[in-house]
């Protein structure tokens, strides 16, 4: 699955992804953004593996194994367009607007809101084709929960 992956990713026509496949991209994706300025913690990782969990319904020793495998898959991505029109053709309007909920839970689990963070997150947005206003509301259900 790791190596079929890749390929989609780095495939400009890529074929449909399971559903594993897709939630190992958008953790692919997430480790991107947490890398994104350069400071890849150790909060931001418990808060991808959380991430995972919910949506997979994971242990956390699962979630924390699909974050090592997504760790690996991004390393061999391709660029961040490629790497969100993967994910873009593949799934459901709400599901995107989930994995930009994603992004900024991520992007806000050290309590700093980061230049290149928000710059990467305002990207794939817009290259997932979530409109501005779903955007923010997906920023403010993460802020609220953190409150």
């Amino acid at each position: 699955m790791f190596g079929r992956l890749l390929n989609i990713l780095n495939d400009p026509t890529p074929d449909p992804m399971a559903g594993e496949e897709r939630e190992l991209a958008l953790g692919a994706l997430l480790v991107r953004l947490a890398r994104s300025d350069e400071h890849y913690d150790e909060e931001e990782k418990i808060r991808i593996d959380r991430v995972l969990a919910q949506r997979n319904g994971l242990s956390g020793f699962e979630a924390t194994e699909m974050r090592k495998r997504a760790e690996e898959v991004e390393a061999g991505a391709p660029d961040t367009v490629r790497f969100t029109r993967a994910l873009k053709d593949k799934v459901a309007y709400e599901d995107r607007t989930g994995v930009i909920e994603a992004l900024w839970d991520v992007a806000l689990a050290d309590g700093v809101r980061d230049a290149h963070e928000d710059a990467l997150i305002r990207l794939a947005a817009k290259l997932l084709g979530v409109n501005d206003v779903d955007s923010a509301r997906a920023r403010q259900r993460v802020e609220a929960r953190r409150g």
